[in-house]
C-alpha cells in the first residue's frame, strides 16, 4: 500500500488514558507530559497548567508521544493508577462536578473535621444545608447545656424565709430645712401566725381567686413566665408571679426588688426549688404572712387588725373574700379610697371594685367546693371597715403631709407604691414647719372662736376648712391644711374636696380676655388671635341683674330646650350706670359682678377661658360645665393646692410652675430622684401684671379688704358658691400664694356619700362669704408666714388692650337709688325661669388629678342670692346626694 494511503498513527498525548500510560513510563512515578509539552499542535490546550518541566526521562526514553502497546510497563490501567498513587507525582486538580459529569476518580478524600459545615464535597445550596447528624448533635448539646445551667441555678439558690427577709423599713420624711418630720411607712405592722391561726375561708379565698391548682402544680406557671419575660423585653414592668408560690417568693425577696430579667429567672429557680422542697401548707402560710394588704399591713394578722380590728382567726368568709380582693392592689380596693395616690381611687370607685371582686371570689369558692351556697348567701355586701389611720405619728397635719409626699413620689418617679411601702427611703419635702403650724393655728383660731356645733347643731356641724400655700418662684408647696386630724378625717381638704371655687375663677376669665381678646361678631366661632380685640381692664360690660346673656354674635343664648339664660348677681343687685348698667372690668372684679364676667366669657369663648385656666395651672379634668355660661363664675372644683398654684402664676408675672412637694429621694445606694424646675411662660408679663393690678383693687377697696396686710402689696379674690355651700379666698404677695376654702360636707363614716350642705347661719352669720372666715384665716396665716421677710411690690403693669363697648360720647345719667332699682327687663315668665339640666357633676379634683364624686357640686349655675326657685335634680351616682336645691340654676351665679 502506498505510504500516502496508509492510515496515520493516532496521537497518544490526550485523554486520561494517555496520562496514565505516560505515568507508567516514568521510573520516578511522575506523570507523562501533558498536552503541549513537546511543542506539538496540542499546545493550544494550554501548557501553563503544568509549566515546562520535562517529562519522559525514564530508562525507556519515553517522550511526549504515547508509547503504544510496545511501551506499556504494566499489565492493566488499575496497576498504572496504583503506581501513580504510590509515586505521589503531580496530578491535575479535581474538576468540579457538573451536569453529566462525575467527580474525578483521582480526587483524594475530604479532610476530617469535627463539625462538617460548610459541608465538604457538596456544591451549591447543598454545601450550606446542615446534615441531620449536625442538627441532631447541636440540639442535644443545647438541651444538655440548658439542663446543666438549670442544675447549677437550682443548686445555687436557697429557699427564702419570710421571718428573716420580709421586714419593712421606715421611710424618713424631712422638713424643707432638712430636719426630721417623721419616720414612718415601715413600722412593725406584721405578726407572723401559723396556718392553724388563719381561717380556712381565707386560705380557700386566695386559692380560689389566684391559683386554683395550687395543691397540684409545680410552683411555676410557664405561660405566666413567658408573658412576664415578653413584657420586660418590650420595656414594660415585670408582671407578678402567676402562682401563689411565685408570689410568695417575690414577697419574701425584699433584698432584691430590681425589675430585671435576671431577677425574674432567679425567682423562677427559687420557685421551682420551693415547690419541690417546701410543703404546700407552709408555702400558703408564708404567702399569707408576707403579702401586702394595704394600710401598711403586711400579713393576714396585721390586715385583720387594720381593716376590722380583730384577729385573723375570727374573720368570716365575707371578710376573707374582701381581704383577698385587696391583694390585687389595695390602692384600688380599699373602700376608704386613695385619691392622693391615684385620682381614680375614690371611695366610691374603690368600694364598687371591692364589692365586685369580693362577690366573684365567693362565687368561685362555691364553684370549687370550698363554701356552701347557703353560707355564701350571707355575704352580699361589703363588710364594714374601720378608719384607715391608726399610727399616732401621723396624727394632726403630719398624715396629710406624708400622704401628699407619697403621692408625689408615686406619680413622678420610678418608685412604685409597693416599693415605697416597704421603706428604706429618705424623703426631703418642701414643707415649711413654721408655715404649716401657722396655717393650722389660723384655722383653729377661727374654728374655736366661731364654729359651735353644740350651740348650733343645725348650722355648725360638718364644717370643714382646707388650705394650701405655694411659692410663686418655684411651685414648692410650703404648707397645707388638710383637716382637723389625719387619723380622724382622712380626706385631704387641701388636695381633693369637690368644693366649687365660685368667683375666685373670674381672674382666669380676665386673663383670657387680655390674652385672646373678644371675638369679632362677623367672624367664625373659633377666630385666630389676630382677628380678635384684646381687652383692657377699662372695657365696659353690663352689670345688670338678671341679664340676658348673649353669644358673641349678639343673639340671646338658649339652652338645648330653647330656654334663655338670665344671670343674677349677689343679692339681686344691679351694678353700673343705668340704663345700660355699664361697669368697667376693674370695678366688676372689685364688686364680684357675675353678669359682666358671664357675658365677657361668652364674648371670648368658653374654650379660651378653659385654656387660660389650664395655662395658669388648673387640671383640665377639674373644669366642669364648659358648655354653660356659668362656667366663667366658678362651677368647677379644683383643689386648694391647684388654686394657690394658679394664682402663683399671676404673682410670678405669668411664669407657671407645677406645684410639687418633694425635692429629693434617697435610698441606701444614693439619690433616686431629684426635682428639677420646669417653668413655662403661661401668660406674657403684661397680661399677668394687669390681672394682678386688678386683683389688688379687690383687696384695697373691694370684697377682700379683710385680707389686707399693712405695708405689703396683696392681690386676691373672694368666692362664694351656689346655695352658700362653699366659700373661698385666694390671694398672694410676690413671695407666697395661698388658697383657703370653707364648706360643710356630710362625710359619713363609710365614705359612701359626700353631700355638701348650705352654710346659711353657720358661725352665727347670716351667710358665709369668702370675705368672712376664709379671708380672716388667710390674713392671720400670711401675717405670720411672711414675718421677717421684706415687703416687696408687684411689678407696675403696662397699658394693655382696647376699651371695648365704650360709648361714643359719655353722657351723665342720674344714679338710681336702691328703692328705684329694678330690672330693666320684665320679670321672667315661668318658662324663662325654668332651668335646663345643669352640667354633669364635676370630678373631684386633687393635686394629681380628678375622680368622679357624683353630684356633690350643687346645681349648674352657682349663686348667692337668686330669687327664682329651681327644680331639684337628683344625681343617682352618689347615694343620698342631690343637686340644684339652692337658689340659682339659670338665675344663679357666684359672688365674692
Amino acid at each position: 500500500m502506498s505510504e500516502h494511503r496508509r492510515k496515520p498513527p493516532q496521537p497518544q498525548e490526550g485523554g486520561r488514558a494517555a496520562a496514565r500510560r505516560g505515568q507508567s513510563g516514568s521510573p520516578s512515578g511522575r506523570r507523562a507530559a501533558p498536552r503541549g509539552a513537546t511543542g506539538s499542535s496540542a499546545d493550544s490546550y494550554g501548557s501553563s497548567s503544568y509549566g515546562s518541566t520535562p517529562y519522559g526521562s525514564g530508562p525507556q526514553g519515553a517522550g511526549s508521544h504515547g508509547m503504544g502497546d510496545e511501551g506499556r510497563a504494566y499489565g492493566s490501567r488499575a496497576e498504572a493508577r496504583r503506581a501513580a498513587q504510590r509515586g505521589g507525582g503531580r496530578r491535575r486538580a479535581p474538576e468540579p462536578a457538573g451536569p453529566g459529569r462525575g467527580r474525578s476518580r483521582s480526587a483524594s478524600p475530604a479532610a476530617k473535621r469535627m463539625i462538617d459545615y460548610p459541608r465538604a464535597g457538596k456544591y451549591g445550596w447543598r454545601r450550606w444545608m446542615p446534615s441531620w447528624k449536625l442538627v441532631t448533635g447541636l440540639f442535644i448539646g443545647m438541651i444538655g447545656s440548658m439542663v446543666m445551667v438549670a442544675g447549677i441555678g437550682y443548686a445555687m439558690v436557697s429557699v427564702p424565709n419570710v421571718a428573716d427577709t420580709a421586714e419593712a423599713q421606715n421611710n424618713v420624711y424631712y422638713w424643707s430645712d432638712h430636719t426630721q418630720m417623721v419616720a414612718t411607712g415601715g413600722e412593725t405592722n406584721r405578726q407572723i401566725v401559723n396556718l392553724s391561726e388563719i381561717p380556712e375561708a381565707m386560705q380557700n379565698a386566695v386559692i380560689s381567686q389566684e391559683n386554683k391548682t395550687f395543691y397540684s402544680d409545680s410552683g411555676v406557671d410557664p405561660k405566666g413566665i413567658a408573658r412576664a419575660v415578653l413584657n420586660m423585653a418590650r420595656g414594660g414592668q415585670t408582671q407578678g408571679g402567676s402562682t401563689i408560690t411565685q408570689q410568695y417568693v417575690k414577697n419574701a425577696r425584699l433584698d432584691d426588688q430590681s425589675q430585671t430579667i435576671t431577677r425574674k429567672f432567679k425567682e423562677i429557680f427559687i420557685s421551682i426549688k420551693v415547690g419541690a422542697t417546701v410543703p404546700k401548707k407552709q408555702i400558703l402560710a408564708g404567702y399569707l404572712n408576707s403579702a401586702y394588704y394595704g394600710r401598711g399591713a403586711y400579713g393576714i394578722q396585721a390586715a385583720a387588725r387594720a381593716y376590722f380590728n380583730k384577729d385573723a382567726i375570727r374573720l368570716n368568709p365575707g371578710e376573707c373574700a374582701f381581704l383577698a380582693a385587696t391583694l390585687k392592689g389595695a390602692t384600688y380596693y380599699d373602700p376608704a379610697g386613695a385619691t392622693s395616690i391615684d385620682p381614680n381611687a375614690t371611695p366610691q370607685a374603690n368600694s364598687k371594685r371591692a364589692q365586685s371582686q369580693m362577690q366573684d371570689t365567693l362565687d368561685k369558692m362555691v364553684e370549687y367546693g370550698h363554701l356552701s351556697a347557703s353560707e355564701r348567701a350571707k355575704y352580699t355586701q361589703l363588710p364594714k371597715v374601720q378608719n384607715p389611720r391608726s399610727n399616732t405619728r401621723l396624727s394632726g397635719q403630719t398624715g396629710y403631709l406624708v400622704d401628699l409626699a407619697k403621692a408625689y413620689i408615686i406619680n413622678n418617679t420610678d418608685i412604685t407604691a409597693s416599693q415605697l411601702q416597704r421603706g428604706g427611703y429618705r424623703i426631703y419635702t418642701t414643707f415649711d414647719k413654721k408655715k404649716v403650724n401657722a396655717l393650722k393655728a389660723a384655722v383653729e383660731k377661727v374654728q374655736k372662736g366661731n364654729i359651735k356645733p353644740k350651740l348650733r347643731p343645725d348650722t355648725d356641724t360638718h364644717v370643714q376648712f382646707g388650705g394650701a400655700s405655694v411659692d410663686p418662684r418655684t411651685g414648692a408647696i410650703a404648707a397645707i391644711y388638710g383637716g382637723e386630724d389625719a387619723t380622724k378625717h382622712f380626706t385631704d381638704n387641701a388636695d381633693a374636696t369637690g368644693a366649687q371655687v365660685g368667683s375666685t375663677f373670674k381672674p382666669f376669665v380676665l386673663a383670657a380676655a387680655m390674652k385672646w381678646g373678644v371675638r369679632n361678631p362677623d367672624g367664625p366661632e373659633d377666630q385666630p388671635q389676630d382677628e380678635r380685640t384684646q381687652v383692657s381692664p377699662k372695657s365696659l360690660f353690663s352689670g345688670q341683674n338678671k341679664l340676658k346673656i348673649k353669644d358673641y354674635r349678639g343673639e340671646v343664648w338658649k339652652n338645648e330646650k330653647g330656654e334663655e339664660w338670665l344671670q343674677t348677681n349677689d343679692g339681686n343687685q344691679s351694678y353700673g350706670t343705668p340704663p345700660q348698667h355699664q361697669i368697667d372690668l376693674r370695678e366688676a372684679m372689685r364688686e364680684s359682678v357675675n353678669s359682666a364676667f358671664v357675658q365677657l366669657g361668652m364674648d371670648i369663648g368658653l374654650d379660651k377661658v378653659k385654656e387660660s385656666a389650664i395655662d395658669a395651672g388648673l387640671k383640665a379634668n377639674s373644669l366642669a360645665g364648659t358648655n354653660y355660661p356659668s362656667f366663667s363664675i366658678g362651677i368647677s372644683d379644683p383643689s386648694a393646692i391647684r388654686m394657690a398654684g394658679a394664682y402663683a402664676t399671676f404673682a410670678a408675672s405669668g411664669k407657671q410652675n407645677e406645684p410639687f412637694s418633694v425635692t429629693e429621694v434617697k435610698d441606701k445606694d444614693g439619690t433616686r430622684y431629684k426635682h428639677e424646675d420646669k417653668t413655662k411662660q403661661a401668660f406674657t408679663p403684661k397680661v399677668a401684671d394687669n390681672v394682678t393690678d386688678v386683683l389688688k383693687t379687690v383687696v384695697e377697696k373691694g370684697t377682700g379688704t379683710n385680707a389686707q396686710l399693712p405695708g405689703r402689696d396683696v392681690a386676691g379674690k373672694t368666692g362664694t358658691t351656689d346655695g352658700n355651700k362653699s366659700a373661698w379666698f385666694v390671694g398672694y404677695t410676690p413671695q407666697l400664694s395661698t388658697a383657703i376654702s370653707m364648706f360643710r360636707m356630710d362625710d359619713n363614716a363609710e365614705n359612701k356619700s359626700r353631700t355638701f350642705l348650705k352654710m346659711y347661719g353657720t358661725g352665727g352669720q347670716k351667710k358665709i362669704h369668702g370675705a368672712s372666715f376664709p379671708a380672716q384665716i388667710w390674713h392671720d396665716y400670711m401675717a405670720e408666714a411672711l414675718k421677717g421677710q421684706p415687703a416687696m411690690p408687684f411689678p407696675a403693669p403696662e397699658p394693655i388692650g382696647t376699651v371695648v363697648n365704650a360709648p361714643p360720647s359719655p353722657t351723665p345719667t342720674p344714679t338710681v337709688t336702691p328703692s328705684q332699682e329694678t330690672s330693666p327687663s320684665p320679670s321672667p315668665t315661668p318658662s324663662e325661669t325654668q332651668t335646663s339640666p345643669s352640667p354633669s357633676p364635676s370630678d373631684s379634683c386633687g393635686f394629681f388629678g380628678c375622680s368622679n364624686n357624683g353630684g356633690q357640686n350643687g346645681n349648674g349655675g352657682t349663686t348667692d342670692g337668686g330669687t327664682s326657685p329651681t327644680p331639684t335634680i337628683t344625681d343617682t351616682s352618689t347615694t343620698g346626694t342631690t343637686r340644684g336645691n339652692g337658689n340659682g340654676g339659670f338665675f344663679g351665679g357666684s359672688t365674692g
